[in-house]
This record gives C-alpha cells, structure tokens and sequence, in this order.
C-alpha cells in the first residue's frame, strides 16, 4: 500500500493560509477605499460649500457697491450655481451703535434699553468710555482698513479682526471684561451694537430697537419713525423730526461696512454657513476686504 507525502498537507495548510491572507488584506483594501472614498466626499463637500460662501460674498459686495448713497435695509440676495445655492442677508454696520466711538449718554441709554439701571448704565458707559480712551488722550485719526484679503479668509478663522488698529474694543463680547457689566446686558446690546461703525448711527439703516435705545426718543416715536421711513426715507429731515432729541446722534452716510449672513446648500444637501463683516471703500485695490469671519455650525439664516 503506498504511503501518502506528509508533505503535502503542508502544502494545502499553507495555500489555504494565503488564501485567507489574501482575502483578508482584499477586505482590508476595501473598507479602505470605502472610507477614503468617504473622507474625499466630504472635502468635496466642503471645498465646493466654501466657495459658494465665497461667491455669496462676492454677491454681497457688489450690492453694497450698487447701492451708491442709498440706504442698505432689509437686503437679501441668492445666488445659484452647478453645484448649488448661497443666500446672503446684508444689514449695514453704520446703523447700529459703536461702542468704541458713541458718546457715553448713548451707551447709557442703550444699556438702559436692555434692563440697566439709570445709575448702573452711566457707570459702565464711562468706565467704557475710559476703556478706549485712556487718561482722557485725544483719540488719534485714523482710517478704515484691514488686515485681511477679498478673498473671504480672514487670518484666523472665527476670530473677530479689528477695523482700525489700537482700538480696544474689537468685539462685543469683550464688554463683558467691563467692570459692572453684566452678561444678559451684552447679550441684549448685540443685536443693536457694533465695533465698525462711528460717532453717528444711520437713521436710514437703523433697526428699531437702535431708534428707541436713543437718548430722548420714547417707543411711540421710535415707532412712528420706523413706521414713516418706509415711506419717507428721501426725506431725511422730515424723518429726523420725529425724533427730535435724538437729531445730534444721527447722520446719512454711504454704506461701507455692513454683516453678511450666509448659507450654501448643495444639491446633495449638505449646507454650510457663516457669519461675516466686510468694507467696500472707494478707489481701493481690492473689491472688498473681510474684517470678521465666523463658520456657523448648524447655518440657519433667519
């Protein structure tokens, strides 16, 4: 009777092991194809949402651009391209109260707005008022720039820049450093606030909460006012009229700072947004320039 080779059953075990071998690195190099094929989908994603936010601010510019000597209210834009969709809402920074430059009654005023004593609202809007302007210094000129390009990336991504250098405020939130302040107070001024505007507010642009935090000015006029400038916003002296204590805090000026909400959707679904703040000034070597840059999570334009 012939024996069998017991070389032979080595021979099968180890076929049949770099069979499972091979099988194994086969689903190995699969699953890894999967996922890389998973994370190249989502920096398509991404890549393509960012460049619609990107042309939601070119968009956004070219209105503030057109618009000339008219006022920015309640502007929204869409745009849509192959890939999807970028929707902007621009409202104009000069309407809103600066915090680094409006006279201390109208700080006082705006933070009697939102829930602060008479006495505590004067305090901290002269402790603000001392913030920026140390030892009662004359404040130096200065003029609008910025340190950032026109291509809608700012230095450091969600991290507010300063429109004009040395200025100590660059952000609302640093109010709440302000010996005094409270934190449901700045969450109250912020809608109404700014770091980019001037001395003056827009009666044009204002919201009408800004109106009726304005020294002298009761709700019943400030909601005369809003009510009459839908109307009569060519007539600025007759509209100035109706909140008479308030005249010396006004001024008509050209839009040049303003906030852009943005959201982009592609086809697939996937969204993207951000919140941001960009200059148009005249004769400048670029188209805009982006002052603040802030991704949004979950974009949600309201």
């Amino acid at each position: 009777m012939k024996r069998s080779d017991p070389r032979s059953g080595v021979i099968l075990v180890t076929v049949l092991w770099s069979i499972a071998l091979l099988s194994a690195l086969a689903m190995a190099a699969a699953v890894t194809f999967r996922g890389f094929a998973g994370v190249m989908a989502v920096e398509r994603d991404r890549v393509q949402g960012a460049a619609l936010l990107s042309a939601g601010l070119e968009t956004a510019a070219s209105v503030i651009d057109a618009l000339g000597d008219a006022p920015l209210l309640d502007n929204e834009a869409k745009v849509d391209l192959a890939t999807g969709s970028v929707r902007s809402r621009l409202t104009d920074e000069g309407g809103r109260i600066d915090i680094g430059k409006a006279p201390a009654e109208v700080i006082a005023a705006l933070l009697r707005s939102v829930g602060a004593s008479q006495a505590a609202a004067n305090d901290v809007a002269q402790r603000i008022v001392e913030r920026r302007n140390p030892g009662n210094a004359a404040r130096p000129n200065v003029v609008l720039g910025s340190t950032n390009s026109a291509t809608g990336t700012p230095q450091q991504m969600g991290q507010p820049s300063t429109l004009e250098a040395g200025l100590p405020f660059s952000d609302l939130r640093q109010l709440q450093s302000v010996t005094g302040m409270r934190p449901e107070w700045v969450a109250g001024i912020t809608p109404l606030a700014t770091v980019f505007g001037s001395e003056t507010i827009n009666p044009l642009t204002a919201p009408a909460g800004v109106i009726a935090a304005l020294p002298g000015v009761a709700k019943a006029q400030a909601d005369a006012f809003v009510k009459a400038r839908r109307s009569l916003s060519a007539d600025v002296e007759r509209l100035t009229r109706l909140i008479e204590p308030a005249r010396r805090f006004l001024a008509v000026k050209p839009v040049r700072v303003a906030s852009v909400e943005l959201m982009a959707e592609l086809a697939n679904g996937y969204a993207i947004g951000a919140r941001s703040v960009i200059v148009v000034l005249p004769q400048d070597t670029l188209p805009y320039r982006v002052l603040v840059w802030t991704p949004v999570p979950s974009p949600r334009l309201l």
